[in-house]
């Protein structure tokens, strides 16, 4: 076994192996949080699109309560995804910066590109998501519409027994 340069010991050299540490963990954590809060995001999309096919209000409504709870677990979960996944990019950022400045430039271009690979990666499940509410909200548009609807219609039809009625007793 040969002895370690002095070079390889370094300041410099043991501050950009760090630096290189560094981005490779917190790319990793990016990685995580990433996948965890995309998951996330197309669960809670596929919880409204569930909602969402269903046409009638009596269906709607048993999905709508049994689902409830889970959608909100599943938002709370995004939420905190989220949340964790922001951290994440800013650590990654602060990463570059350190790993550019300390003379690890590779090491800086690799996890600046690792970031636009999630933030792109992480639209599309938003979309998804942002797309399944707008269904979600359109469908609980049409249920109170037709509810309105038909509330008017019994209203309407109680009317005319009543007159109905009191004609009969005259």
């Amino acid at each position: 076994l040969k002895p370690p340069s002095v070079e390889n010991l370094s300041h410099d050299s043991l501050i950009r192996r760090a630096a290189s540490v560094v981005t490779d963990s917190s790319s990793t954590f990016l990685s995580q949080t990433s996948l965890a809060l995309s998951d996330a995001l197309t669960d809670y999309a596929k919880l409204q699109e569930k909602c969402h096919a269903s046409r009638s209000y009596f269906v709607t409504f048993v999905l709508l309560s049994s689902s409830h709870q889970q959608a909100a677990e599943r938002l709370s979960e995004c939420k905190r995804y989220e949340s964790t996944w922001n951290s994440a990019v800013n650590l990654c950022k602060m990463a570059a910066d350190a790993a550019y400045s300390s003379g690890a430039q590779q090491a800086s271009i690799s996890i600046r590109t690792n970031i636009k690979v999630a933030e792109s990666q992480l639209e599309e499940a938003r979309k998804l998501s942002a797309e399944a509410e707008k269904k979600l909200a359109e469908t609980k548009v049409e249920e109170i519409e037709r509810m309105a609807e038909y509330a008017a219609f019994l209203e309407g039809s109680e009317e005319y027994e009543i007159q109905e009625a009191y004609l009969r007793e005259d």
